[in-house]
């Protein structure tokens, strides 16, 4: 059965007063609701949002190297995302003496855009319910049995899809397996940097305004797609072309007023809005604080190095965004799944339905048993999987563990090894070996007085002390291969991974004799016997009452309208231009202006400084057409739309279908709208498209990309 860690990844389930919610939902944009859009002040059709069968917004809208969205905004495959979806891209460009992170960087002409091995982009040709052919012949059948039949009905259904070569098609389940959809997808693999400002704007705030509302942040960036010759799909090659899209967006520049209306097309990554209130109290009294424990710690020691060296700022400048960006957001959770007093909520919404229909009264009391059982063995999986998530070190003794199982069974043919290697080498591009050994001496500190005796290695409370740790893990570190500190016949796994590889039987002596590897595999074994087994059978019998519950849920309230949970697929969500009312006399407007950045401007600060050529333009007010009723440029704006994780990027488009901003963040107290949408919290933060041309033009004098676009005044 496959086994879905929700409560590992933040289990998350609305409150009831979502049910009711306005305009919430995440819906497959083959079945919107075009009525209430209308009625909301949408002006187009649902077939132009998505049309398989000719040019619609959909074909201007990808999803970006598999975590982000992005939009085409040119007939020349010109293409926006965030600067934060961009930043590992704009990293490996720089360098100390040429650092776009902190300059920018804006190619003079298409000769002067960057290429990106690995980096792709997908569309979305087509969608189709394939529900009835992927669960036939499963009637009266459950585990296994029920399994195996859908694992041969989704290749028998898979192969009957005509495709072209370039051409993909992924089936993915909704409502917990009770329907399955098609996705026909192209890839296109020659995806080029074409600008992006410097940190200081794509990046204005950092950690301290993320998630956070009144925001100033220009978090933007801009690629290009490259095909061959007959506008397909190409691995890079010199003569490549410009992407001839079938549709590219047309760019807004006309003023917002509170109540318009807006929607949002991207790929949102996960959302979990169906389970139960036993799952929601796990994440909020146990799972979420957790993970932000461990999280601090890792952040605390990086942040001490980042701010006293530039070099290793520039090198964890992306690792350390990704690593607080949940943190921060986990704490958010939890603070507004307490104040909507969420758990609360969904209990009276179960007894609700309990009263309409006793058949879910026995499923919900087998999945509260099944969470309850499952709680200590949840716990210690977060615990266990953040400290090596977040300690490098045990990161690549994980990747070099299970190098050594492919070795021992002989399962290392090249494809693997090549695997390996990149993998590895990943890690190692950016890594301090002595940095990352204070890391993981003060998360195993953390790991060891927090974990119950039963949990953990045999004589493991020796790492409860953080200062012992520091002396041991270090000297340990220092004379290590698997931390590129140490030699390997003669060279170090970070300098030279081919050759270390080369010798693979003496490799494994080698890592068997590591005191890190010793130590993470007596960490891993005890998680293996411990925990994780009795984890999974847990889960798979969640999993089981879980679609069962999804079943009779839809069945019994026949007033709510369901959408299915995000799972990384295409998906338009709609509201309207909004400020909000977060907390008792606190009330936030709808738009921030570049004034506002000079507020917060701090010199030569680490979060808040500000390009001298920004100020320069603000205090000449060179702000040309850009500016607003205000006579300010207008920075960033929020609305209703129901976002998550993979919007980052997302087209935020007006009633006419055009592009008026650029999804990037959600307000902090809403965090929990993948939990709980509540139409008073929550807010989506969209970089305005007026300061996006007004930093093209004004600050970067890339008019040249100003003319391939289609602006709308």
């Amino acid at each position: 059965m496959i086994k879905r860690s929700f409560l590992l990844s933040a289990v998350i389930v609305p409150a009831v007063m979502a049910f009711a919610q306005q305009y919430g939902g995440m819906w497959i944009p083959t079945e919107v609701n075009e009525k209430e859009m209308k009625e909301m002040g949408m002006k187009i059709s649902a077939k132009q949002i998505f049309d398989p069968s000719k040019p619609s917004i959909k074909d201007a809208v990808v999803q970006f190297n598999g975590g982000c969205t992005a939009e085409i905004i040119s007939p020349q495959g010109l293409l926006l995302t965030n600067h934060h979806c961009g930043y590992g891209q704009i990293q490996k460009h720089s360098t100390v003496e040429n650092d776009y992170l902190a300059d920018g960087f804006w190619a003079k002409d298409m000769n002067g855009e960057l290429p990106n091995p690995g980096v792709t982009v997908d569309f979305i040709a087509d969608i189709k319910e394939v529900t009835k052919q992927v669960l036939a012949g499963t009637e009266g059948l459950e585990g296994k049995a029920a399994d195996d039949i859908i694992t041969k009905n989704l290749e028998t259904v898979k192969a009957g899809f005509k495709l072209e070569p370039w051409q993909k098609v992924v089936i993915k389940p909704v409502y917990y397996g009770n329907k399955y959809y098609a996705y026909i997808i192209e890839t296109y693999k020659d995806i080029r940097l074409v600008g992006a400002p410097p940190s200081s704007i794509g990046k204005f705030g950092s950690d301290t305004d993320n998630w956070v509302w009144p925001r100033h942040t220009g978090d933007f960036s801009m690629f290009r797609i490259y095909a061959d010759k007959n506008n397909k799909p190409a691995e890079y090659s010199k003569d490549n072309v410009p992407y001839k899209p079938k549709y590219f967006l047309p760019v807004s520049i006309k003023d917002k007023q509170e109540n318009d209306f807006t929607f949002v097309f991207g790929f949102p990554g996960r959302t979990t809005e169906y389970l139960p209130a036993i799952a929601i109290e796990k994440v909020m009294n146990e799972i979420d604080p957790a993970m932000i424990s461990v999280r601090e710690v890792a952040l605390k020691t990086l942040d001490e190095k980042m701010r006293a060296d530039k070099e290793t700022k520039i090198k964890y400048a992306s690792k350390y965004a990704s690593v607080a960006n949940y943190w921060k957001k986990w704490i958010g959770e939890v603070e507004g799944l307490k104040k909507s007093n969420a758990v609360e909520k969904k209990e009276a919404y179960e007894k609700s339905l309990m009263e309409k229909n006793p058949k879910l009264s026995a499923t919900l009391i087998e999945l509260r048993r099944l969470y309850v059982g499952q709680g200590p063995y949840a716990l210690n999986r977060a615990y266990y999987s953040e400290v090596v998530r977040n300690a490098e070190t045990l990161t690549l003794a994980n990747l070099y563990s299970n190098f050594t199982e492919a070795v021992q069974s002989g399962r290392m043919d090249a494809a693997t090894t090549e695997n390996f290697k990149k993998r590895l080498t990943g890690i190692y591009q950016n890594f301090d070996g002595e940095l990352d050994a204070k890391v993981t001496a003060k998360v195993l500190a953390l790991y060891a007085n927090k974990t119950p005796q039963k949990f953990l290695p045999k004589d493991f409370e020796k790492y409860k002390d953080e200062n012992q740790n520091l002396k041991q893990i270090e000297e340990w570190s220092k004379n290590s291969v698997i931390t590129g500190r140490g030699t390997f016949n003669g060279t170090t796994a970070m300098k030279n991974i081919d050759k270390v590889f080369s010798d693979q039987k003496n490799l494994v002596q080698d890592l068997k004799n590591d005191p890190l590897m010793k130590l993470f595999t007596s960490m891993k074994q005890a998680y293996m016997e411990n925990s994780e087994e009795y984890y999974n059978t847990y889960q798979g019998h969640i999993d089981r009452f879980q679609k069962e519950y999804m079943a009779l849920l839809m069945e019994t309230d026949k007033d709510r309208k369901f959408f299915p949970d995000a799972n990384s697929t295409l998906r338009v969500t709609y509201g309207k231009v909004a400020g909000s009312n977060p907390r008792d006399a606190v009330q936030y407007g709808y738009q921030t202006h570049i004034a506002g950045i000079m507020e917060k401007y701090v010199p030569k600060d680490y979060e808040f400084d500000v390009p001298e050529k920004l100020i320069d333009l603000y205090n000449k007010k060179d702000f040309g057409i850009y500016k607003d009723k205000t006579g300010d440029v207008p920075v960033n704006f929020t609305a209703s739309n129901h976002t998550t994780g993979g919007n980052s990027g997302s087209p935020a488009l007006d009633a006419n279908g055009n592009l008026i901003g650029l999804n990037f963040d959600r307000q902090w107290e809403g965090t929990m709208s993948d939990i709980n949408y509540d139409p008073k919290l929550c807010r989506n933060i969209m970089v305005d498209t007026k300061y996006i041309l007004f930093i093209i033009d004004k600050y970067a004098d890339a008019k040249w990309l100003i003319k391939e676009m289609k602006i709308v005044k």
